[in-house]
């Protein structure tokens, strides 16, 4: 939630391919696929990792929170999937706190370029874990820069340059398999943080979800001839296990969870192509939280780190269990829908409405309630008093009158901030992207918001109705292809929580969605098209950023770029930790995406050869500045209990920049060590 339950004024590369080509190979095998279960598949993954030191991170909103190393780096999930007919679909996860209208469009770009109309916003869905421990800055809207400080070119390539990897890499292994389905429950993995709105709902929507949290676990297990190679694990909660103290990139919980899955299969991120590929999407998170004492870092344990690891094994748990028993074949066509929408204009039919009249949408705004924060997730913190932020000063018509009419329209929210009313362009994205994809009996609504449990139902309900499906086939998938807060009920609405509060287009935002997505739904079964609607905004060249980037690099006096600092001991056991301070450079002089900044090295025959990285879980890489354009990188390993006997060394990969501006790589390597 990247303005969620915070104060937002408060601190405020693949190679191209032949277009449409498939391998020889593949090409044979497309000819095979049937309707009876059997699919081309692909999988693919790639690093998404931005900026790791003195960069605005995104999800809290809290302009302090700026990143000072990496605990686990972020990446992109992709699987593509061809049936007989021709027909393919496009599915990336990323671990991000929002998937950008910016990056949408970036992406889709991007795949222009290499694959002509293969590829397209009609058979693309891209979506965001929501992890609130990723780096911001790459949206082309104001609201969702203000604490980082403007748009950010590092963090947006890094985003749009792995999910598009991620998907040549999916494309080129696309090979004959199947799909089958999977299903559970999870209930110890989310808590409703929202129960006063949640309450308001009727008892119909209520008796859906007795314990005030959705629990459903729905799974895809891929498999390429008799080989397991990849699974989507859907489950809502919220990328907050992290907290708004913290300065390391991780993918929060489901990041953990991912991790987990694929190492635990074989996958080593940088030895090539992965054995298996696993991501945790969300569904309809808005109001669930991982949080289960309800205050920041709090339940399971009081330590963050421990919260993101147990929450993510609980889902890991969950998912691998009903992929397990996933007997369940996926089979029949694929297709889509896809339509962009103005959100701020909807006229809605009664027949979504609580009340049965015609209601229209507002012009997007975000209520009073929203800047008073929370105590579930972390509130994000203002700038100490006296601090401008030099962003929200360059922007026009910050003091937009906000009209009667407005106010009536999103009655009773109090508004804040009229978004939708600011100047030279609105401050969130009104033309939105809605999206449905059917995978054999599967249908994922792709919607651009986070949605409580209820208003994803109510979402589901209608369409499973249109098309006459089972509730349970019909997948709410957010975050999807744009961010644009919240939905809530009517009802949730009227409470005016953080939710309704970021709810932006008024009381009937969700009724708008429902009639819209049933517009999509029903378009499917007769096989007609729908209009694609209004073009969104291309803001590229409207962006402003006042993030201060490196001058120059310099190693204290009498020490060189790479000099250890600190050194090992000479010996650890199972279970200690190992701390290694070595001189450095600024991480942004290198993104090291696809990369590391670290290895932790074994000595076997003779040979260093590497056996942890920065994208491990037992490492953490932090940078720290010390004076001026001095900087440390402090390396730690928690030796893991199954870590083989023997001898390690601890390197460090960096660069620097000279007065001429020329970035220079070196290395540092500690003492070996004896793990016993």
């Amino acid at each position: 939630m990247p303005v969620s339950r915070r104060s937002v004024l408060a601190g405020a590369a693949a190679a191209p391919l032949a277009v449409g080509a498939l391998t020889a190979p593949a090409a044979a095998a497309a000819a095979t696929t049937t309707a009876g279960g059997r699919y081309l598949i692909g999988v693919g993954i790639a690093d998404v990792t931005g900026p790791a030191a003195e960069y605005g991170m995104m999800g809290y909103s809290m302009p302090q929170q700026q990143t000072a190393g990496i605990h686990q780096r972020t990446r992109a999930r992709a699987y593509v999937v061809a049936d007989a007919t021709g027909r393919r679909i496009v599915y990336v996860n990323a671990d991000l706190g929002a998937l950008f209208q910016s990056v949408h469009q970036g992406v889709l770009a991007r795949l222009a370029g290499h694959y002509g109309d293969l590829y397209t916003e009609r058979n693309v869905l891209l979506n965001a874990t929501h992890t609130h421990a990723g780096c911001g800055g790459s949206s082309w809207y104001a609201a969702y820069n203000l604490s980082i400080l403007g748009f950010q070119r590092q963090a947006y390539d890094a985003q749009v340059d792995g999910i598009v990897e991620a998907i040549d890499q999916a494309h080129r292994t696309l090979a004959p398999g199947t799909i089958t389905l999977g299903r559970g429950e999870l209930t110890d993995a989310s808590v409703n943080r929202s129960r006063t709105a949640f309450e308001r709902n009727p008892r119909a929507d209520k008796d859906h979800f007795p314990l005030s949290i959705d629990p459903a676990v729905t799974v895809l297990r891929f498999r390429q001839g008799g080989r397991d190679v990849g699974a989507i694990a859907w489950f809502a909660t919220h990328g907050t296990s992290m907290t708004n103290a913290n300065k390391l990139i991780s993918g929060d919980n489901k990041g953990y969870a991912a991790y987990a899955w694929e190492h635990g299969q074989g996958t080593r991120y940088l030895d090539g192509d992965p054995a298996f590929v696993a991501c945790f999407p969300q569904t309809n998170s808005g109001d669930m939280s991982p949080n289960l004492n309800l205050g920041p870092g709090s339940g399971p344990t009081e330590n963050e780190f421990d919260n993101t690891r147990i929450i993510g094994e609980r889902q890991f748990t969950a998912a691998k269990a009903a992929y397990d028993s996933a007997t369940e074949p996926v089979t029949g066509e694929l297709d889509f829908r896809f339509c962009y929408v103005d959100m701020s204009k909807v006229t809605v039919d009664g027949r979504y409405t609580p009340d049965g009249r015609r209601h229209t949408t507002a012009t997007a705004a975000i209520g009073v309630s929203m800047l008073a924060g929370s105590t579930e997730d972390g509130p994000g913190l203002p700038l100490p008093e006296g601090v401008r932020n030099p962003f929200l000063d360059a922007l026009a018509g910050m003091d937009a009158p906000i009209p009667q009419a407005l106010a009536d329209a999103q009655a009773p929210k109090v508004i804040a901030v009229p978004f939708g009313a600011m100047k030279p362009y609105p401050w969130a994205p009104e033309v939105l992207p809605l999206q449905i994809l059917r995978l054999g009996q599967l249908y994922l609504v792709g919607g651009p918001a986070e949605y409580t449990i209820v208003a994803g139902l109510r979402i589901r309900r209608t369409i499973a109705a249109e098309l006459g499906v089972p509730l349970e086939n019909v997948i709410m998938q957010g975050y999807a292809n744009a961010y644009s807060q919240y939905v809530t009920t009517p009802e949730e609405y009227d409470a005016q929580q953080y939710e309704g509060a970021s709810t932006l287009f008024g009381r009937y935002t969700l009724p708008a969605y429902q009639q819209e997505f049933a517009r999509l739904a029903a378009a499917m079964p007769s096989g007609t098209s729908v209009p694609h609607g209004p073009v969104p905004r291309d803001l590229s060249d409207d962006q402003l950023n006042f993030q201060p980037g490196v001058v120059v690099d310099s190693p204290p006096p009498l020490k060189r770029f790479g000099d250890v600092l600190t050194e090992a001991r000479g010996g650890y056991r199972r279970g200690e930790q190992v701390r290694v301070e070595f001189v450095t450079g600024h991480p942004k002089n290198d993104l090291h995406r696809n990369g590391t900044f670290l290895e932790v090295q074994r000595l076997a025959e003779g040979t260093w050869v590497r056996h942890a990285d920065d994208g491990d879980w037992a490492t953490r890489y932090r940078w720290t500045r010390t004076f001026l354009a001095e900087s440390t990188a402090t390396v730690t390993w928690d030796i893991p209990a199954s870590t083989p006997v023997g001898k390690y060394r601890i390197v460090h990969f960096g660069d620097a920049k000279g007065l001429d501006g020329t970035i220079t790589p070196f290395t540092g390597t500690s003492r070996a060590f004896v793990v016993s």
